[in-house]
């Protein structure tokens, strides 16, 4: 279940975003890289968008067959 109707994302992951994007401020502000930190972030919320865009997909097939269209 998303959090909002805005975001794709379910507890687990929004909670997990945010530690990541801490991290990688907190690598970024010692100089050091944060790029495997942001693609970690960048998967979650891939991963998160397809699994919306399949419910979405998934409701509207049933709207569908339920209205015979």
């Amino acid at each position: 279940m998303a959090l909002s109707d805005k975001d794709p994302y379910n507890a687990r992951e929004g909670a997990r975003i945010i530690v990541l994007a801490a991290r990688a401020a907190r690598l970024e502000g010692r100089g050091k890289s944060n790029k495997r930190v942001l693609q970690q972030a960048a998967r979650i919320r891939e991963l998160a968008q397809e699994r919306e865009d399949a419910k979405a997909a998934a409701r509207a097939a049933a709207r569908k067959k339920r209205h015979g269209r």
